[in-house]
């Protein structure tokens, strides 16, 4: 039986990785005194009692907790931003190619991809893999996510009963084209160019849908929907977290939310012959967060990733 700590576990992400260990009788949760949960000797002592320990932590605390480390076996999977671009890292996201999944297989430090980053990088980094476009290519980013996607402040503010009426509507952030994860998706997908990124955070609770549109005649490989769903199809053939719906399945609308309690995420191309959207949608709880981070685990652990998640036909 394998044991398992939490840091930061009264977080979103935190509570959202517990909840998904309450059924599991392979594992054994290791408690922190609550009084204790920002006592750096005491949290020590349970990332080095455990075999692994999930970060739940902001940035600069998860670097400190990575310097608590001093037991060589212990698996560090963090959910901050703080690793996510380190090459000595692995990156958890396992289907993007087979090197990434090894990587998580081998490693004893795994970071955990961001949300808007997990559908960014479903998206362009089989493009540029595959050759279809230039890793300079001109790329914006349009995203909408669940309020949940705000941390434990913003979902306060949505859930207030007298909240700012403006929180009714989808609200544009990130104007100044600094987002956190703009460094990850650079990164991770390989580009020159640093995309536009127009993220939105809208009134309901989970999922996200991140959309990214191209131009046919600026690909190296000008391509209708059909050919890119084959395409995707193809990178992604046997993984059974990413689903490449075949043309026609929407028709007219896509909603944000559908995926809401699902671990496991969809990938839609729709336009026509000159200018093509392709959407990537899913939980960002899910697969963008707590879903990615056990999914993580069980590959680290040798288990079926499938195990303990939740995934639908």
């Amino acid at each position: 039986m394998k044991k398992i700590f939490i840091d930061g576990s009264q977080g979103t992400t935190g509570l959202k990785i517990y909840n998904r260990f309450e059924n599991r009788d392979d594992i054994q949760i290791l408690h922190i005194d609550p009084e204790k949960r920002k006592d750096a000797k005491e949290r020590a002592k349970m990332i080095n009692d455990s075999d692994i320990t999930f970060l739940c932590l902001p940035d600069e605390a998860s670097i400190e907790a990575v310097s608590l480390v001093e037991n060589d076996k212990v698996k560090i999977i963090d959910t901050s931003t703080a690793h996510r671009t380190n090459p000595e890292w692995a990156y958890g996201f396992p289907e993007l190619d087979k090197k990434f999944r090894d990587k998580i297989k081998s490693s004893n430090r795994i970071a955990v991809p961001g949300c808007y980053a997990s559908g960014f990088n479903s998206i362009v980094y089989p493009l540029i893999a595959n050759g279809v476009i230039n890793a300079d290519y001109p790329l914006t980013c349009y995203a909408m996510s669940g309020y949940t996607g705000a941390g434990k402040k913003g979902i306060a503010q949505y859930e207030d009963e007298n909240r700012d009426p403006e929180l009714d509507s989808p609200r544009e952030y990130a104007l100044t084209q600094q987002h956190k994860h703009l460094k990850e998706m650079r990164a991770i997908s390989k580009l020159s160019r640093t995309p536009i990124f127009a993220p939105h955070i809208c009134d309901y609770p989970q999922g996200m849908v991140v959309n990214i549109a191209l131009y046919t005649d600026m690909m190296n490989k000008s391509k209708c929907p059909e050919e890119l769903i084959e395409m995707y199809a193809s990178h992604y053939e046997g993984e059974e977290f990413i689903k490449v719906r075949e043309s026609g399945y929407i028709k007219s609308m896509i909603g944000s939310n559908n995926f809401a309690n699902r671990d496991d995420m969809e990938i839609l191309v729709n336009g026509n012959d000159e200018r093509i959207i392709i959407s990537s949608r899913f939980d960002n709880l899910g697969k963008g967060a707590s879903g990615a981070a056990i999914q993580c685990m069980n590959i680290a652990l040798g288990l079926d990733e499938k195990t303990g998640l939740n995934l639908k036909e």
